[in-house]
């Protein structure tokens, strides 16, 4: 026989069974398994649970079918990672691939002006835009430094009132004071200026209102057309509450377009809209899309930040000793200048590696969202031995990470002390994912530093400001519910009185 007949059907046995044993192993990958499944019915009830209402039933279905667990909600099938490593495998070393966000549903397109903001854009030239924009406009150390004489401000203004109320009241509601004071800082740097009281407080009203009721208007994105009509009510609601929004934005942004004319030396987030062009629309940003980029600025640096805030004060109360070694830190840092002028400033948070460890560990412990906003893959993906279809919505289970026994012992302690020996402790988790309060990869929150300095600049002041008890008969709940962040289901409640 002719050697070339023989090597020819060779190759072409050798093909043969290539594809046959393709075939086999294609049938073989499927998508990661989750609980049974009744069309229309199970994507409608999953739809209406909250993530805090979710968070109990993936730990239960994790355990019976691994790291990786696939739901049914709405029109997705929403894939949940809790495993920290599998998690760094998704966002760090395929990065590329699970950066996109899930196509917007109904009130998600009306909130985002058709997905043009940070959060929600596509990954790709829009997106890069707007973070960019926002990176080396606004979150640059040197901007971000040129707005510390309004966080000094703001700092002061949190003092007063707390020293106020606590004057009249043996125990205060701090978060109020917290959220209003976050939202003068993020106001200030989001339009430039001091606005009055009233304006704050517009400002805060229709932020929140929305936030707030974005679990009751869920509904709306199933079968839109039809509960549209079904839920009228609430869709007209919907509609009033994002027209007031605009309402209160509108008049600002052009306010501030006509007095940056007069080159004003304050460079604000609506500044540095106003000449932004989109790269594949070729246009300037619509005022509605500004309001929902100032909307996006304000809410995810006042909410969070906020919250965040409130976590770690209240473990700080529970735990006094933890509370005098951060006082004990400062004065032995500090010296005689922090006596006399009263303030822990910025350039000394630097000095003071327990605080860093107290926020890190409040961080940890109390991460303000549990889960990340979702992310979805550009093409299909074979993912730990499981198929991750083209546009598949994937989704990470946060606050799972950060309680992992293996990596953290006695995880639901408060312990600062663990992140004394992690000198230069990774938040990005670029190398190794421990927690991820921020996220992670190329989606990761861009004001991750600026946040952290808020958080060490406001906790260093208060508890040298202030001594921080509970009130007579009272105790610290860290039972939690979902707002917009996760927050204590009890409102915390302090007595304070003067350190100084």
């Amino acid at each position: 026989m002719e050697a070339w007949f023989i090597v020819i059907v060779s190759l072409c046995v050798c093909v043969l069974i290539r594809a046959i044993f393709s075939l086999f192993h294609n049938k073989t990958i499927t998508t990661p398994p989750g609980p049974p499944n009744i069309p229309v019915i199970t994507s409608f009830l999953w739809l209406r649970k909250t993530f805090s209402e979710l968070e109990p039933i993936l730990r239960n279905l994790h355990t019976k079918y691994g790291p990786i667990v696939t739901l049914p909600i709405g029109s997705h099938r929403v894939i949940f990672i809790a495993d920290r490593t599998l998690a760094h495998q998704a966002l760090i070393q395929n990065g590329s691939l699970f950066s996109d966000r899930p196509k917007a549903l109904a009130i998600g397109k009306i909130l985002s002006c058709n997905q043009h903001n940070i959060n929600s854009a596509s990954y790709g030239p829009t997106w890069r835009t707007l973070r960019r924009n926002l990176a080396s406009e606004m979150l640059h150390p040197s901007r971000a430094k040129s707005f510390s004489e309004i966080r000094k401000w703001v700092l002061h203004t949190l003092l007063t009132r707390l020293k106020s109320d606590s004057q009249s009241n043996d125990s205060i509601k701090i978060i109020d004071h917290f959220q209003y004071a976050m939202f003068c800082l993020l106001v200030f740097m989001c339009f430039g200026e001091r606005l009055d009281d009233g304006k704050v407080r517009d400002i805060e009203r229709v932020l929140r209102q929305l936030l707030l009721g974005m679990n009751r208007f869920n509904i709306l994105n199933f079968w839109n057309p039809v509960m549209r009509v079904l839920f009228r009510n609430r869709w007209e609601e919907l509609m009033r509450f994002r027209k007031e929004k605009d309402d209160v934005f509108v008049p600002l942004i052009r306010a501030r377009k006509q007095k940056r004319a007069k080159d004003d030396v304050v460079v604000s987030y609506v500044d540095t809209l106003l000449d932004l062009e989109l790269p594949e629309e070729k246009r300037k940003l619509s005022e509605m899309e500004m309001v929902t980029l100032c909307s996006e600025f304000m809410n995810a640096g006042t909410d969070t930040t906020s919250t965040a805030l409130q976590w770690i004060m209240a473990n700080l109360v529970k735990y006094p000793h933890v509370q005098e070694k951060v006082v004990d830190e400062i004065r032995s840092v500090l010296g005689e200048r922090v006596r006399e002028e009263n303030e822990v400033k910025e350039e000394d948070l630097q000095k003071l590696p327990y605080l860093k460890a107290v926020i890190l560990e409040g961080l940890r412990r109390h991460p303000p969202g549990h889960f990340v906003l979702p992310h979805a893959v550009t093409e299909d993906v074979v993912f730990n031995d499981y198929l991750v279809p083209k546009n598949g919505t994937v989704n990470f289970m946060v606050a799972e990470m950060g309680w992992d026994p293996k990596v953290w012992e006695d995880p639901m302690a408060f312990k600062p002390e663990r992140f004394m020996n992690e000198e230069g402790f990774d938040i990005t988790g670029s190398k190794e994912i421990k927690m991820m309060p921020f996220g992670a990869g190329r989606r990761i929150c861009p004001g991750y530093n600026l946040a952290l300095l808020h958080l060490e600049y406001f906790a260093a002041n208060l508890v040298w400001n202030f001594e921080w008890k509970v009130p007579e008969g009272g105790n610290v709940d860290l039972s939690e519910k979902q707002e917009f962040t996760v927050v204590m289901k009890n409102a915390l409640l302090v007595h304070i009185s003067p350190r100084i």
